[in-house]
């Protein structure tokens, strides 16, 4: 029987391992008692896959990474490596942070400005973090999954081709909190082009609809984030706030009116930006 030439060869196959095995314990004494007596005995070697074994693996290609999106990368959740910041969503392979903005490009007048406000707040006990960059977000951000990314961007662009180009400006200075509490923001809230603004929000949200995405905020406030700090300290920053507003009504000769000139959206998905030109 078939059963029966299984087992019989299981019991060969152990009297030959334990004969194997005392053979190779003689073999052991005798090469321990040489090498006592003249360090004669030849070393083991390893058999070839034990050597294989040992040697340092390579890393998996990141297209094999790829395939297995629900991986988190731990090192990206370390909120030390971010200056304390903390995500409002778990990163995951395959999951990219996704917003439309319009970008502003600070000019020097601007940056005097901001050291000010930096040092007027440091001076009330409230260490600011100034933005690595500037813009006006006209959505949320958003999760977007990889292979989404170009119709997704594809349905913003044909949305916005027929949007026209306009001017906004900023002057007045709010404070604002993320929804998790763990950031505080010093903004200047935008005071003219907030009609056009609206507009184009419309047409986001449609895009953020047609993917089941989370539309803007039913009331806006449009505004340029300057700097923040980490955890909520509204009531802190809101006690020096009009100071902070003097610094910007009394600078050089006149109040400080930031100008952004709405010429193109941007939208960044990841470590992609995709630009939206409007129309002339």
């Amino acid at each position: 029987m078939l059963v029966g030439y299984s087992s019989s060869s299981e019991e060969e196959e152990e009297e030959e391992d334990s004969e194997a095995a005392v053979g190779l314990n003689s073999c052991s004494r005798k090469c321990q008692e040489e090498d006592d007596d003249n360090d004669l005995c030849p070393v083991r070697k390893k058999p070839k896959t034990e050597e294989q074994d040992t040697k340092t693996r390579l890393p998996l290609p990141g297209c094999l990474l790829a395939m297995f999106p629900d991986e988190v990368d731990t090192q990206t959740e370390d909120s030390s490596l971010h200056g304390g910041r903390v995500r409002s969503f778990k990163h995951e392979r395959g999951n990219w942070a996704t917003y439309v903005y319009l970008p502003y490009h600070p000019e020097e007048e601007f940056r005097e400005l901001l050291e000010e406000l930096l040092s007027a707040a440091r001076a009330r006990g409230v260490d600011l973090t100034p933005q690595e960059e500037f813009h006006l977000s006209l959505s949320q951000t958003v999760v977007l999954r990889h292979h989404w990314i170009q119709p997704f961007t594809q349905s913003l662009r044909a949305d916005l081709a027929h949007c026209k180009r306009f001017v906004c400006s900023a002057g007045k200075l709010k404070v604002y909190c993320n929804a998790e509490g763990t950031r505080t923001f010093l903004g200047m809230e935008v005071y003219t082009g907030h009609a056009q603004l609206l507009d184009l929000v419309r047409v986001v949200d449609r895009t953020m609809m047609e993917f089941r995405l989370e539309t803007f905020y039913k009331e806006p406030s449009f505004h340029v984030s300057l700097a923040w700090c980490v955890g909520d300290l509204t009531a802190q920053m809101k006690g020096c706030l009009q100071e902070l507003q003097r610094v910007v009504d009394e600078h050089e000769e006149g109040p400080f009116r930031l100008r952004l000139d709405g010429v193109e959206l941007r939208c960044r998905t990841g470590n992609k930006t995709f630009r939206f030109p409007l129309e002339t």
